[in-house]
């Protein structure tokens, strides 16, 4: 079942959702599925404006559009996906920001965008399934780079040895930014179980790191080429 924030829920002429193994698209999405604008996603802070269904985006990692009808859409496995609209529906945007993307600033160049002609107060945001700070182990060198480098509390970053929680790094980034509300929707990609008895996989997200693992200890184990899970947004009205 794709996953919704409660915060976009009460967007008004909005679709959106987070997807999972069970449907990689959200549900709301599928109809657009063959309009979905074309990228490479590349951990980068590139940020292109959509004006057109089936666009060629390049290299890019996040994505603006006031234009209706067109999904807004990012592929995730352990990043995190972020969407964002303005609260009255009628600008969106998506974001991919994994570690890379948190410390090379992805977040402030959409909040860079949005203020071109706009004001950050006036939009919400919400961050998907992720790995979370129980499973997205690092070495300790990282950890300390992004101690040094953002300003906050370190234990925020990393809330036990060598762990990163990114989705609290994105609140506290996207509050001080200035975004009017954030939420979390989804858990864990790396060690969320299935809970939906109508599908056969044990784990309810597809996990690059989960995979990682599974493919040094078999490797015959397929790997993850076209089964990252989407995150998106469009507007309806």
């Amino acid at each position: 079942m794709t996953d919704y924030s409660p915060l976009l829920s009460g967007v008004p002429g909005i679709a959106h959702g987070f997807g999972n193994k069970g449907a990689l698209l959200p549900t709301p999405l599928e109809p657009y599925r063959s309009i979905l604008p074309e990228k490479k996603q590349v951990h980068g802070t590139r940020i292109v404006d959509i004006h057109q269904p089936g666009q060629q985006c390049g290299e890019a990692d996040g994505f603006f559009t006031r234009e209706p009808g067109i999904p807004i859409t990012v592929l995730t496995a352990d990043c995190l996906p972020v969407i964002f609209s303005r609260k009255d529906g009628r600008a969106i945007a998506a974001v991919h920001a994994g570690w890379r993307g948190l410390l090379d600033g992805i977040l402030e160049q959409m909040a860079q965008r949005i203020g071109v002609d706009d004001d950050t107060a006036n939009w919400v945001a919400s961050i998907g399934p992720a790995a979370g700070p129980c499973c997205y182990q690092f070495n300790q060198e990282l950890v300390e780079q992004f101690q040094q480098t953002l300003p906050m509390p370190a234990a925020l970053i990393s809330p036990s040895h060598r762990h990163l929680d990114l989705a609290a790094i994105a609140v506290n980034k996207l509050h001080a930014l200035g975004f009017a509300a954030v939420d979390h929707a989804g858990s864990c990609t790396i060690c969320t179980l299935n809970s939906d008895p109508r599908q056969p996989q044990r784990f309810k997200y597809t996990s690059y790191r989960r995979n990682s693992h599974r493919r040094a200890q078999d490797p015959t184990h397929p790997g993850i080429k076209g089964r990252n899970q989407y995150s998106g947004i469009i507007i309806t009205g």
